[in-house]
């Protein structure tokens, strides 16, 4: 059995997706810069001929515009959301199950907190030119606190000489990992 479940509109062109541990479907729309949940939970609707559009449960889904600037002379965000995680293990130290979008035109990382519907963004800020595609968060040492947690994001870019050191640039994995404030060690 296939279930078809289209992104309601202003969203558009989704990638990556991931599940949370309730069972929320978390999922980044590149072309319209949105984050979406989609809660099965809400549908009622599981077989007949709407299923096959997949315009079956709008009730669903939620979709959460990501923060930054915009294109010019519109209001859609210029950024590129290649890929959606979900961190259900508390990696990041922002939360169990927070979804995240790689925002691969803005160097960062995008956090949500679904609740407020706001962003933590995790930047890069040297070398320029983070442009990622992936990330996964991992658990070295539980009792270590934020020491022994981590997410892993690569630079992803099929031509990193455009990146800065040019020709010969090879590609990267970033580590980033959360402090519960600025002076922790």
């Amino acid at each position: 059995m296939t279930e078809v479940y289209r992104v309601p509109e202003p969203g558009f062109d989704p990638r990556g997706m991931d599940i949370d541990s309730r069972g929320l479907v978390w999922v980044a729309l590149a072309g319209s810069s949105h984050l979406a949940s989609l809660d099965r939970g809400k549908c009622t609707v599981f077989n007949g001929p709407v299923v096959r559009e997949g315009t079956q449960c709008d009730a669903g889904w939620r979709l959460y515009l990501t923060d930054g600037p915009r294109l010019k002379g519109t209001e859609v965000p210029a950024d590129f959301h290649y890929y959606g995680w979900v961190d259900q293990h508390n990696a990041s130290g922002l939360g169990k199950d927070t979804p995240f979008a790689t925002g691969s035109n803005s160097d960062s990382l995008l956090a949500l907190d679904p609740a407020t519907g706001k962003w933590t963004r995790l930047r890069v800020p040297y070398p320029m030119g983070f442009f990622h595609r992936g990330m996964d968060g991992r658990i070295d040492d539980p009792g270590a606190g934020w020491k022994g947690k981590s997410l892993w994001a690569n630079y992803g870019t099929h031509h990193l000489w455009h990146i800065e050191g040019g020709k010969g640039t090879r590609g990267k994995m970033v580590r980033f990992q959360i402090r519960p404030d600025p002076l922790a060690h």
